[in-house]
């Protein structure tokens, strides 16, 4: 009875040993990664210096020190004639906790010590910046991480193209988001070579519902060449005359950036 059992026993446990080989070889899924986007509003190249000096070598490189990487700055293209000229900051995070951690360190001054700088120690009729504003996001499914763009070209002539879509309800901004995602907006970007930076939805900010993402690409020309190709192709246009698709942003903001000589990408 023994003898017989013996071969069962034996391939059973082959096969338990197989199954549980199989279960961990699948690639798992990342989890959405969280973003902070600030937003500084300033009114001359004096206090844009006093921030970038700040950036590149303070903040930064604590951010850097504390395992926190792949971390955007960007110019707002026409800054030198605007009015209210924008520096934009994107810092990408693995969980709800480490941002959390990111603020906590942030508060006690245990991220940074002994900070002299111009921007942290000005007075307050002489501050860096008009406002600034920080917006708190969550990756889309069908991109849960941000990707660095393979971006070629001098910095200043590169276009990091961030786009923001209100929606005028809750019903209709999630339409989109679906549309994005299994509507299959995203792979028509990833198909067309969009080289995004991140898609997201905006949890916290002065614009709800609202999501925003970023595409890149080498100058102002070759954007110009992909949207006109978007813009005409069948996918593209399948898609968005769907009815369930119809009249989902009611607003859009377009910023057109190109990256700080000390910018992660």
């Amino acid at each position: 009875m023994k003898k017989h059992l013996f071969p069962k026993v034996l391939v059973f446990i082959c096969f338990l040993v197989l199954l549980n080989s199989s279960f961990t070889t699948v690639p798992k899924t990342p989890a959405l990664q969280y973003y902070q986007l600030t937003i500084y509003h300033t009114k001359n190249a004096g206090q844009l210096a006093v921030i970038n000096d700040y950036l590149k070598n303070v903040y930064l490189p604590a951010l850097h020190k504390n395992g926190l990487s792949d971390i955007g700055v960007f110019n707002a293209h026409g800054n030198d004639t605007a009015s209210d000229k924008k520096l934009f900051v994107l810092i990408p995070f693995a969980s709800l906790q480490k941002f959390e951690t990111l603020m906590k360190t942030l508060n006690d001054g245990t991220l940074i010590k002994n900070d002299t700088s111009a921007y942290t120690n000005a007075a307050f009729n002489n501050a860096p910046y008009e406002r600034m504003e920080t917006v708190l996001l969550k990756a889309f499914k069908d991109m849960p991480v941000l990707k660095k763009p393979a971006s070629e070209g001098p910095y200043p002539e590169r276009v990091y193209e961030l786009r923001s879509y209100e929606a005028a309800t809750e019903k209709l901004y999630r339409q989109k988001v679906y549309m994005f995602n299994e509507g299959g907006e995203v792979t028509l970007f990833d198909r067309l070579q969009f080289n995004a930076v991140f898609y997201a939805e905006v949890l916290t900010g002065s614009h709800m519902p609202n999501l925003m993402y970023m595409t890149t690409f080498k100058n102002m020309a070759e954007r110009d060449d992909h949207w006109k190709e978007f813009g005409s192709d069948s996918t593209w246009k399948r898609i968005s005359a769907l009815p369930e698709f119809q009249n989902t942003v009611s607003k859009s903001d377009i910023y057109f950036l190109y990256p700080a000589d000390y910018s992660d990408y």
